[in-house]
């Protein structure tokens, strides 16, 4: 779900941007969205099934077990010699590494590093698409994401078993950083608020197809084992999956970009006559025209931008910390395990496919408020309400919640700062959002010490978001920004109506 950390590279910003108006080319060319672009989404889109699988396995790789003591005693610590109860699950890594007692934050910190896998890989992943295109390093994401999820499957020593889902932490980062930049290089800028959105939309349903993955096989090891197998077809990117045309025309490959781009306007029925000339008149205008762009140090000298880059990091930091937190907490509900994380996974979806008409309609700092006082309020809901089905409906609209803002955030980002230090923005966002991934699952492991923590602590966070959102200017129906001035002066006067 989450990395959007080059949505605005080379050219890729709004064409209504009259201080870019090099972006019309490739756009004119290709078509902003049709057949080509449709079927590339499909491709690509395949890619964010595993992501769903992995990053949300946790519920049943380590689900809440009850165990006896051989000398006497349920659920008493210590335990030296605990019999696990296999009525629902054969084994899972509690049983197997038996992390109960003090070792129990084990389970947590296993779900921590491979968090930390996805920080590292967003960034790796993401200067290794600068430098060696889009494809490859994608390809490269999918093969250690196959062979670290197998040899995790086989792996008969915990922290073995926690370095290679680290690893596969990493090549999940990659994965959806890549696949995300080159959707967005191929698609318009028109659309690319609903295929942003619509990027989520295989994630929710791979998390739907988790507990159906898991109702059927009930030992942790096949289980890992089946979840990494699946992405094998995904293999078939070696021959499938182009080059983006904007990085090829960035790196000067001019005439291989003419020969993709050809392509894409006949599949989209589209004319070829003028490309090579409309294309390397367009490379020559982008190297006059280019823009000195910014860093992450931009985003911090100013008090404006300073102030709007504080306060969208933590909203990111807010819903990805609630998001998969809630996730994993589901999961260790009372109640059917299984029915628990398929209810919340299907009202995820909804939500997702409701927030395409609502960035339509509602302004993005709206959507941001509501949904994270909406969030915080379910979850506030669970101190007071009696363990069972409520408790489970609180979450799982709880988690939605969190999940929209997850998308808002996104856009709202990509349109809130300039251009010049735009995907530095971007960047340092999705890093706090990887900062509350890993803490999440620490934070459910606080549970030993009083049931009321975790929901009480997972609330607080998006209910700060909240407020902390009223500090930023709206940014719906504005033209896109260049310059740090731009950016600077932004939200200080009323913003000027698009063109």
């Amino acid at each position: 779900m989450e990395l959007q950390q080059k949505t605005n590279l080379e050219n890729g910003d709004n064409p209504k941007q009259s201080s870019e108006p090099q972006i019309d080319t490739i756009q004119k060319c290709m078509g902003s969205f049709g057949k080509y672009q449709l079927l590339l989404c499909l491709l690509v889109f395949l890619s964010k099934f595993p992501v769903a699988f992995h990053q949300l396995s946790i519920a049943f790789l380590a689900p809440k077990v009850s165990f006896e003591c051989q000398d006497g005693g349920n659920n008493t610590c210590p335990c030296a010699n605990p019999i696990y109860d296999t009525s629902i699950f054969t084994n899972t890594i509690v049983m197997e590494w038996d992390l109960i007692c003090g070792s129990k934050w084990l389970v947590g910190f296993t779900q921590t590093l491979f968090q930390l896998g996805v920080l590292i890989g967003s960034i790796v992943f993401g200067i290794l698409s600068d430098r060696y295109g889009r494809k490859l390093p994608f390809i490269v994401g999918v093969v250690i994401q196959i062979l670290a999820g197998i040899l995790a499957a086989i792996m008969t020593d915990y922290w073995w078993f926690s370095f290679c889902r680290f690893l596969v932490g990493v090549s999940v980062g990659g994965t959806m950083v890549c696949g995300f930049v080159m959707v967005m290089e191929f698609v318009g800028g028109k659309y690319r608020d609903v295929v942003s959105a619509c990027y989520q939309v295989p994630f929710n349903l791979g998390h739907i197809m988790l507990p159906m993955f898991s109702y059927f096989i009930r030992d942790y090891a096949t289980f890992q084992l089946v979840i990494s197998a699946v992405p094998v077809v995904l293999l078939c990117y070696f021959c499938l999956l182009p080059e983006t045309p904007r990085w090829l025309i960035a790196v000067k490959r001019t005439d291989e970009a003419v020969i993709l781009i050809e392509t894409v306007a006949k599949v989209n029925n589209r004319p070829t006559e003028n490309i090579a000339t409309d294309v390397k008149t367009y490379q020559a205008s982008i190297e006059t025209n280019q823009l000195k762009k910014g860093n992450i140090l931009d985003l911090f000298r100013t008090p404006n931008i300073r102030k709007n880059i504080l306060a969208m990091a933590f909203n990111w930091l807010a819903c990805s910390y609630c998001f998969y937190g809630v996730s994993q907490y589901v999961g260790q509900l009372s109640g059917d395990v299984f029915l628990n994380v398929l209810s919340s996974a299907c009202l995820t979806l909804v939500g997702t496919l409701t927030s395409i008409p609502l960035m339509k309609v509602v302004g993005r700092r709206t959507l941001l408020i509501v949904f994270n006082f909406i969030c915080s309020l379910c979850l506030l809901a669970l101190l007071v309400i009696p363990s069972g089905v409520a408790s489970v409906v609180m979450a799982s609209v709880g988690q939605v919640a969190s999940f929209i803002v997850f998308v808002v955030v996104y856009l709202y980002a990509s349109e809130l700062f300039p251009t010049v230090v735009r995907n530095a923005a971007i960047g340092f966002s999705s890093m706090m959002a990887r900062v509350g991934s890993m803490v999440a699952p620490l934070v459910i492991e606080l549970e030993v010490y009083s049931w009321w923590l975790p929901p009480f602590l997972f609330a607080i966070v998006p209910l700060v978001g909240g407020f902390v959102a009223f500090l930023l200017p709206e940014t719906k129906g504005c033209e896109l920004m260049t310059t740090i001035e731009e950016g600077e002066n932004f939200g200080k006067k009323e913003p000027k109506p698009p063109k």
